[in-house]
């Protein structure tokens, strides 16, 4: 196919992203006020550094509209050494937050390395698979050492610890493989090898326990464990279907913690109700969907194809696992809200991946123009 891309991305996609990234700056403030002036001495701290990140992604977002997807393909083994260097950079020299060393400073800007990992799994696997065509159907020299290289990615993040990202990390590399024609047997067997892996994982750590405790049963521990969870509850029925209004939340002042990032889905819920996360929900839906209908139409393309594919399920992963979390419905896990929640690194992350998909968009359009 020509490199050279002529046709129109879809408006749908591109006005939904801007919907979601301009309502997370609202819900951002909202949310974050009473903290920033706390911590900050004023109301604008957090917003004006998240829309500092928005421009950023915004501008990534563009650049990856317009170089064309597949020459993501080339610089595939450089993107995988450069997310090697910066999980082993973070374990030595990041700092630790609650325990955690996730993060290093740039600038006075926080980065999560294991935000961007994401895309270069997406990206490397898509090309490997893509590469090797119906030689993915052979386990020892198909699907094994591709996921010997996946199992190291998700080995480091493991140790920072960010269980979240594994299993974000984990649900891409089954999707992609899946799209991709791998044997579903050899799928179905590594899948059954890793349920005591997962089931050792989540009960070797005394706060993983918590979380799974919290999640099946958040009043046995209504000050520990369970308090997150339950402030979170009171948020959505304080809010009912319509809301408190804009700025009118009780619980972000100092009741439910982390308001302003991986539990924003509740201040949502209690200031805009039903009605607002519905609309959310609706917005997020629509967005998987046309993504989805770009990745289809780009079929003829196995790496397009499998990128943008990767691309939603990352998208869905991540909104599932922080509604559920928010709702009570599923173990909170820390995973932020895709372009809402507070988080220069998901934000930057999340709107590179929309160029990519807008991209692919742009390419369909253009083959469609070529055979008319």
């Amino acid at each position: 196919m020509n490199d050279k891309i002529r046709g129109r991305p879809d408006f749908l996609l591109l006005f939904l992203t801007f919907f979601l990234v301009g309502f997370g700056l609202v819900m951002i403030f909202s949310a974050s006020y009473p903290v920033s002036i706390s911590k900050h001495q004023g109301p604008w701290h957090y917003v004006v550094k998240q829309g500092i990140f928005a421009l950023i992604g915004l501008f990534a977002m563009s650049f990856f509209m317009i170089v064309p997807y597949s020459r993501l393909k080339k610089v595939a083994p450089l993107l995988l050494l450069i997310s090697l260097l910066l999980l082993l950079f973070v374990l030595i020299e990041g700092g630790s937050i609650n325990g955690a060393k996730r993060w290093f400073s740039v600038a006075g800007f926080t980065l999560q390395p294991s935000e961007f990992v994401k895309l270069t799994v997406i990206v490397y696997l898509s090309t490997i698979i893509s590469r090797k065509g119906e030689g993915i159907r052979n386990f020892k020299r198909g699907l094994l050492p591709i996921m010997a290289v996946v199992g190291l990615i998700i080995l480091l993040v493991l140790k920072q610890p960010d269980f979240g990202t594994v299993l974000i990390l984990t649900g891409i590399a089954v999707s992609v493989l899946l799209v991709g024609n791998t044997d579903l047997r050899h799928l179905l067997l590594l899948g059954l090898a890793l349920i005591p892996v997962f089931v050792y994982l989540a009960f070797s750590k005394s706060y993983r326990l918590a979380r799974i405790s919290s999640f099946l049963n958040p009043f046995d521990d209504p000050q520990g464990s369970g308090y997150q969870v339950i402030q979170s509850l009171y948020a959505f029925q304080h809010g009912g279907v319509t809301g408190t209004g804009i700025g009118h939340s009780v619980q972000k002042l100092f009741y439910l913690p982390e308001a302003h990032t991986d539990f924003i889905f509740a201040i949502i819920g209690e200031e805009l109700g039903f009605v607002g996360t519905t609309l959310v929900m609706i917005a997020f839906f629509l967005y998987i969907w046309r993504g989805f209908t770009a990745s289809v139409r780009c079929k003829d393309d196995p790496f397009g194809f499998m990128l943008g594919m990767g691309i939603v399920m990352m998208i869905f992963f991540q909104f599932m696992l922080n509604a559920g979390a928010a709702i009570g419905s599923l173990p909170v896990t820390g995973v932020p809200l895709p372009f809402i929640s507070y988080g220069g690194s998901s934000l930057i992350l999340c709107l590179a991946c929309t160029g990519i998909l807008l991209n692919i968009s742009r390419a369909n359009a253009r083959r469609r123009q070529e055979t008319r």
